[in-house]
């Protein structure tokens, strides 16, 4: 390896280096395979600021085979491909065996500012593709690739996206569409999923095998506790209460919120259906085939932690019955602490006051009857003149329902009084929590078509630009945050998307 290179930061693909430590598990957890080689690959998207993680040179993207390796067709030298098995909850139902299906782990590589796997997401079939094809296609990759790095500027946990790499290899879902691989990085892939397959198969070495190696690699600090499995479920339970409220609080619907779904280390992950509230209703479902609106939005806190018991259940060979239920006691408390801080940052608040709850409530019933805008609502805000005889128009034109309106802004002005500083101060406090661009479904549409039907990826990058800083103005780019245009009334997600 250039050494110096390294110590740069800026190394070659080749020069990448790779600790594969989950590897290094039983072959129960896993199957080794190669990936399924993918005709005639193509780069679609690469992400500089992802690369950096790993201490990768940005320039090693204009390879002539970059697109090769990061398709599968060629290996890293130090990489140790393998599909990992897990099981999960499924819309409720426990499936005893998933796994990864479509997804192949390169191995872990290991660059200055940590440990990341990288990930091939649809790179051929495995053992638990369970009759699927094991591709995605360039539609949802192209959405995931977009999602995972806008929740990462939001500042909320979440798997990066390294890299897309295209086919003209047709996969056919409701439609004929076309391959593609999506590079996923994260410091793990370990789910929720994980640990119950052991414990269902009563393979209860193997979940005290997977928790010491959890706690090894990610909860270091956990290793000299008195009860370590005790304190891995109540710090999974803690970082799971603040990723939902930080979902709840920015708009953001997950779609699948499976167990396997659910990471160990508290990420956003497996973006599939998923959605930014435009129109805001408190039980909006985003995907198409959530018939129950099991996963509205409104639900995301109460799944979750129906999800966290499911865990604690799996992790019962290893924790007492009763020490499990009293650290899931506290997720509930946990989960209102940290929404309850975001949205009163979101209000402009900066002081806490007994009423607050209330007037929150009363703030998204507000929006929940108008349909208003979720993110252009809290955006505008901001701008609110806390002066008696402020007309505020700009707000005001969001309700239809004027007095219902009126009497929200006099509580909202009264509260505000009991707040010390300027509307300048406060507008740039809000400014800082409340974006002004998120990912709206249009705007990945707009993307997606422009990319498939005319091999056209500038508006890949330039969504990705905006989305990268979701707080600043960039009054260029206004148009993306505008609500979206008739034509997007029709879009749906499910779980092919």
């Amino acid at each position: 390896m250039n050494t110096a290179r390294a110590e740069l930061g800026a190394v070659r693909l080749e020069e990448l280096r790779f600790d594969n430590r989950y590897g290094r598990l039983p072959p129960a957890f896993y199957t080794r395979l190669a990936p399924t080689p993918l005709p005639n690959p193509y780069l679609v998207a690469f992400n500089p600021a992802a690369a950096e993680l790993i201490g990768l040179a940005p320039e090693e993207a204009a390879r002539a085979d970059f697109a090769e390796i990061f398709c599968g067709n060629r290996l890293l030298p130090g990489s140790d491909p393998l599909a990992a098995i897990y099981a999960g909850h499924q819309f409720g139902v426990f499936v005893p065996q998933l796994g990864d299906g479509r997804a192949i782990l390169l191995g872990e590589a290991a660059g200055a500012q940590g440990r990341w796997d990288l990930q091939l997401k649809g790179a051929g079939q495995t053992p638990y593709s369970r009759m699927g094809d094991g591709r995605a296609v360039l539609r949802s990759s192209i959405r995931e690739y977009l999602a995972s790095e806008a929740m990462h500027a939001l500042g909320i946990p979440t798997t990066r996206a390294l890299a897309i790499v295209g086919s003209d290899a047709p996969v056919i879902r409701e439609n004929v569409e076309s391959a593609a691989v999506l590079t996923r990085m994260a410091p793990s892939h370990v789910r929720f999923g994980t640990f119950e397959l052991f414990s269902s198969r009563r393979q209860h070495e193997h979940v005290g095998t997977l928790a010491d190696h959890v706690i090894e690699q990610h909860y270091p600090q956990l290793r000299e506790a008195r009860e370590p499995y005790l304190e891995l479920l109540r710090m999974v339970i803690a970082r799971t209460a603040k990723l939902i409220a930080q979902w709840q609080a920015v708009g953001f619907c997950h779609g699948v919120m499976n167990t396997d779904n659910m990471s160990i280390l508290g990420l956003t992950i497996d973006y599939g259906p998923y959605g930014f509230i435009e129109a805001f209703d408190r039980g909006h479902i985003c995907n198409h085939s959530d018939d129950s609106g099991r996963y509205a939005y409104n639900m995301q806190p109460r799944v979750a932690h129906w999800n966290l018991y499911c865990l604690a259940e799996a992790l019962l060979p290893l924790i007492e019955v009763e020490a499990a239920q009293s650290a899931l006691e506290a997720y509930e408390a946990q989960y209102e602490q940290h929404y309850l801080a975001l949205m009163r940052a979101k209000l402009g608040f900066a002081t806490e006051q007994p009423d607050d709850a209330a007037l929150l409530q009363d703030t998204l019933k507000l929006l929940h009857d108008a349909h208003a805008d979720y993110t252009i609502f809290f955006r505008c805000l901001g701008d609110f003149d806390s002066a008696p005889d402020a007309a505020n128009a700009a707000l005001r034109e969001l309700f239809a329902d004027g007095a219902a309106y009126a009497a929200w802004a006099g509580r909202y002005r009264a509260r505000l009084a009991l707040e010390a500083g300027a509307d300048a101060e406060r507008k740039a406090r809000m400014d800082r929590v409340n974006p002004k661009f998120v990912l709206r479904n249009y705007l990945a549409e707009t993307a997606i078509r422009k990319a498939a039907d005319e091999r056209d990826y500038a508006e890949i990058e330039r969504l990705m630009r905006v989305l990268s800083r979701p707080y600043d103005e960039q009054p260029a780019m206004q148009a993306y945050a505008e609500p979206a245009p008739p034509w997007a009334a029709a879009l749906a997600v499910s779980c092919s998307s």
